[in-house]
């Protein structure tokens, strides 16, 4: 049964609260917002209700507004519900401040970590046709704080350094200690544009280019790729590795895509280099 405006409006709302307190730093119980959410509802599921949370996490990714934790995006949301949320966030001014905060906010390389729990499954790639953007997107309410969070530095720079160290360990693992004082962060040695940020190596010696992608949210948020990143995917498949790094500022971890990220991931072009010759 399609779900009524007013229910929408109800958990919409919900959803909000609930991500400015998570953004703000501040403890919430789910189980207890879902059991007074239920009460407003039309005697819907727990699992109605948690799958329509997982595709308000994906209007609010398309609209550049970071996820709340534990809801995976589910796609094919109603044109209703991208209304709503887009109508809810023009009035939502303190998750605003907080979102613009949780991007921007320095931070640093955790002290220890032990990199044998640090790597993850990546998320699958949903095959299929991609849905075209809703129309509302493209007006003057789309947030853009999943573009800002790649652009602090302190985060990407305490990502970078935390892929040195694990290559480190990874390789001296391996016995391969002369190839882990070999690893290079290119990103500051030889600077930004080559397409990777760390040097290092596989165990037979050959090089290996490392990408560094570095969020403080979850596994599934969507992430920025340049042509030349793009490209050395392409070209040097068997050598290039993408490192995303999730959940960073709680406990890091990781997870890689070799070779060829169209292979992985849903390519959708942002922007293009506009010119006249």
């Amino acid at each position: 049964m399609e779900w009524s405006r007013e229910e929408v409006e109800a958990i919409v709302a919900d959803h909000l609260q609930m991500l400015t307190l998570e953004l703000a730093g501040q403890r919430f119980n789910k189980s207890e917002h879902r059991r007074a959410l239920q009460s407003r509802l039309n005697e819907r599921s727990e699992a109605s209700i948690e799958f329509k949370h997982c595709n308000i996490t994906a209007v609010l990714q398309d609209v550049g507004m970071p996820p709340l934790s534990g809801y995976k995006r589910r796609a094919n949301y109603q044109a209703l519900l991208f209304d709503v949320v887009v109508s809810q966030l023009d009035r939502q001014s303190v998750l605003d401040e907080a979102a613009l905060a949780a991007v921007e906010r320095p931070a640093i390389e955790p002290p220890t970590i032990d990199f044998a729990k640090v790597k993850s499954e990546a998320p699958r790639r949903e095959h299929g046709v991609a849905e075209p953007l809703h129309p509302s997107a493209f007006v003057g309410v789309k947030r853009d704080y999943l573009e800002r969070e790649p652009r602090n530095r302190s985060l990407g720079a305490a990502g970078e350094e935390f892929v040195m160290h694990f290559e480190h360990w990874r390789l001296s693992r391996f016995g391969q200690k002369q190839l882990a004082e070999r690893i290079d962060r290119v990103s500051s040695s030889k600077g930004d544009g080559l397409g990777y940020d760390v040097l290092s190596f596989d165990t037979d010696g050959r090089e290996r280019y490392i990408e560094v992608k570095t969020t403080s949210f979850g596994s599934d948020t969507p992430f920025f790729v340049s042509q030349r990143e793009l490209a050395l995917s392409r070209h040097e498949s068997t050598q290039f590795h993408l490192y995303r790094l999730f959940e960073f500022r709680k406990a890091p971890k990781m997870f890689d895509l070799v070779g060829n990220l169209a292979q992985h991931c849903q390519l959708d072009p942002v922007s293009y280099r506009a010119a006249f010759n």
